[in-house]
């Protein structure tokens, strides 16, 4: 009885009596309608509970729980793992970031780390001739030793377990060489076996070298591509270690090294050769960042284009120091490329399930549908609006398909793919914020020690002494230097009680051919008291600014204290 009638009524022995006897009674069913509003109300909450992301605490472990409970099922239930690329663990999820080089032999592969390290590592060896012969895991560890590879693939905390399916010829050529070095506390470093040419690619390695190099571009933060500025022949070999390394443009940069050996007009023309055998190999309309340099701690045997060097350098360090502080988008970016994948594999794995018959006529037909690849591509590609470039390699797919029963394969589940869907539209988008959170929490998160520290501070920085830091260690005022020249002018353009108005000068800066947003820069870095006058230091010292942005360099965002003329150096900013 509801509340409200035992509120009402009061308890009788006659009241009670009918209260058992209604009980007993067949109950009415709700109506059909109400039926379905209970229904459809239940489905309502279901819907709204899917389009809810869930809430973690980190990105990381936020990127394990949405693999693990809905991109993995996908992959399990259609082979994802045989054709393309392992599981991921926990360990491809915590790892620092990893930078990958891979080049030809006596490119300065290992020259290159110890230049970046400042110090040996166990298991160096540089030459002239091919000495790398193993894939060296340079990470950072409180003692220096060598892990060797079978030991290295159980262990849980390393992202290398998968690495154990190239087998025993792969895992005898791969080390862990661990040491305390402040730059590997921010990253780990690959270094891998020089890539061979002529005669020597014709031995086999006794693995699959090509797959190797995929398994880890998939997972490393930057793939470092080196050339020997005396040797740019691509072999048979790296070109293919290039192709493995499709759809995954974005992580490559090329570093043309060893380029002090050359003249300016050699480097030049060599320069051109190298795009040229780069645009034949990589099919994208972009432009590959190639880094000019010399990266060991060698006296420039060429020194003409020493500038030049330091600021390819420059540029290099910056973007490898960005890193750890993009680590964890780049690991989210990595999962939806994963994600797209598995779902196109899903329907191609699911199509061919249905096209096969159930009893006679499998191997014919299991031929035709291999051969017609290409066609259930483009029906996929129709059907459910996917991008071709989302498909697998259509010829690796085929001979993949020979060693497989397709009669085993799984018809299309759509909840799976629906989960993976879900992911994609709601969940990601919510890690996205995180992301960005963890990163203004860490504006720092760079990396430190080693070379990276070396041109820090002190008069060897890039730039030190140059442009706006001109005269930054002299007593005197560097703009005074030109200032009888700058004066000259000064004095035409009707100066009142010692300073022109911003109409008078403007007519004057703008002779610099500089835009106007340039300009507008300069009269605020040479403006300091604000009036919005110049006198004649000031006036100085805008044309000193405009002088440095013609000859290239950058103007500053704040005017630095030795370019403060020296009668307002007192006058509080």
């Amino acid at each position: 009885m509801s509340s409200f009638f035992q509120n009402s009524i009061p308890i009788t022995a006659e009241n009670h009596n009918l209260h058992q006897l209604n009980n007993r009674l067949p109950q009415k069913k709700p109506s059909r309608s109400r039926r379905a509003s209970t229904m459809f109300s239940w489905l309502g909450s279901d819907d709204r509970r899917k389009k809810e992301p869930e809430v973690f605490q980190t990105v990381s472990e936020g990127l394990k729980k949405l693999y693990k409970t809905k991109l993995l099922p996908l992959e399990d239930s259609y082979k994802f793992h045989e054709f393309h690329s392992p599981a991921l663990e926990d360990a491809d999820f915590d790892n620092k970031p990893m930078v990958l080089l891979v080049g030809q032999y006596s490119t300065g592969k290992t020259s290159f780390i110890r230049y970046l390290l400042e110090q040996d590592f166990p298991g160096m060896r540089i030459g002239p001739e091919p000495t790398t012969d193993s894939f060296i895991a340079v990470m950072h560890g409180d003692n220096e030793g060598v892990v060797p590879g079978n030991a290295l693939v159980v262990d849980p905390k390393k992202p290398f377990r998968k690495l154990n399916a190239f087998g025993n010829a792969f895992l005898n050529r791969f080390v862990c060489a661990q040491l305390p070095n402040p730059v590997l506390e921010s990253i780990s470093v690959i270094d891998t076996p020089g890539i061979l040419s002529g005669e020597k690619q014709r031995i086999s390695r006794g693995y699959d070298f090509a797959a190797v190099l995929e398994w880890f571009a998939e997972r490393v933060d930057r793939i470092i591509l080196l050339f020997d500025a005396h040797k740019l022949d691509i072999s048979d070999e790296f070109s293919e270690v290039i192709k493995a390394l499709k759809n995954h443009e974005d992580k490559i940069r090329v570093v043309l090294n060893k380029a002090d050996q050359i003249e300016t007009q050699q480097l030049m023309r060599v320069y051109g050769a190298l795009m040229w055998s780069l645009g034949k190999i990589v099919n994208t309309p972009e432009v590959i960042r190639v880094y000019i340099g010399s990266f060991w701690s060698h006296p420039l045997l060429i020194p003409d284009n020493r500038k030049l060097f330091e600021a390819e350098e420059q540029d290099l360090f910056k973007d490898i120091q960005s890193l750890p502080r993009n680590a964890a988008l780049r690991k989210l970016n990595d999962l939806i490329k994963r994600a797209r994948l598995a779902k196109v594999h899903a329907y191609i794995i699911s199509s061919l399930k249905k096209e096969m018959p159930s009893v006679f006529g499998k191997e014919n037909k299991k031929k035709e549908l291999i051969g017609s690849l290409g066609d259930i591509y483009k029906r996929i590609e129709r059907e459910h609006q996917i991008s071709p470039g989302d498909f697998p390699n259509l010829r690796k797919m085929q001979d993949q398909l020979q060693a497989q029963d397709l009669t085993k394969f799984q018809p299309l589940k759509s909840k799976l793919l629906e989960a993976v869907e879900d992911m994609l539209a709601h969940d990601i988008a919510g890690l996205m914020v995180l992301v960005r959170q963890e990163e203004n929490q860490r504006p720092n998160a760079v990396v430190k020690g080693g070379a990276f520290d070396g041109t820090l501070n002190g008069p060897f920085g890039h730039g030190y002494g140059e442009g706006a830091g001109e005269g930054i260690d002299e007593a005197e005022w560097v703009v005074a230097r030109d200032k009888p020249a700058y004066d000259e002018i000064f004095y035409t353009l009707s100066p009142v009680n010692g300073k022109v108005t911003g109409a008078n000068a403007k007519r004057e800066m703008v002779k610099s051919k500089l835009p106007n947003t340039v300009l507008g820069k300069i009269w605020k870095l040479a403006d300091i008291d604000k009036d919005g006058m110049l006198d004649d230091e000031e006036f100085a010292l805008a044309n000193h600014l405009i002088k440095v942005k013609l000859e290239g360099h950058e103007l500053p965002t704040e005017l630095p204290a030795h370019l403060v003329p020296p009668c307002k150096r007192k006058i509080p900013e």
